[in-house]
């Protein structure tokens, strides 16, 4: 059974909360991960009881399938809505799977500049992992079969749909 992420907001909240000031981060600029790490934010947001201007990034151009999958037909760009260079950023997404879209959201924001600081947030970590990549705070953490797969729909209210794949 899959959680209920407005479950899960409150305590990752407060784990970000004690996060942010246990590295003693008092200004962090928030990015979410088009699509789903955008809703995750904007609810986490809330939860925190912030309206901070919020980053949106999409990776497609940087991903390491680009080539193999090519574009994806809503590919938008992004928009940071603030400096990147010197910032200390909370970085968003909705489901931590391979590890390979976080390293794609990396490599674009030091495109645009070298963070002081990235914290990562993810809603799921689904433990199957490519790369040496761990989120800072995270909702829960599931195992799931080879063929399965979680998708997020949203803004609101989020949800969680398990799917399997067809072999």
């Amino acid at each position: 059974m899959l959680p209920n992420p407005n479950d899960l907001l409150p305590a990752m909240a407060s784990a970000l909360t004690q996060h942010l000031n246990h590295r003693q981060i008092s200004e962090p600029r928030f990015i979410g991960i088009r699509t789903g790490g955008v809703w995750v934010a904007q609810a986490l947001l809330a939860a925190l009881g912030r309206d901070d201007a919020l980053g949106i990034l999409d990776v497609s151009f940087y991903r390491d399938d680009f080539t193999q999958n090519g574009l994806h037909p809503q590919v938008q760009p992004s928009e940071l809505p603030f400096e990147i260079e010197g910032q200390h950023l909370v970085l968003i997404d909705d489901v931590l799977m391979s590890g390979r879209t976080i390293r794609a959201a990396l490599n674009e924001l030091f495109d645009y500049g070298r963070p002081a600081s990235v914290t990562m947030v993810s809603l799921l970590d689904l433990g199957a992992r490519e790369l040496p990549i761990r989120p800072d705070v995270v909702g829960a953490t599931l195992s799931l079969a080879a063929n399965e797969r979680v998708k997020l729909s949203g803004p609101t209210p989020l949800t969680l749909e398990l799917q399997t794949l067809a072999n």
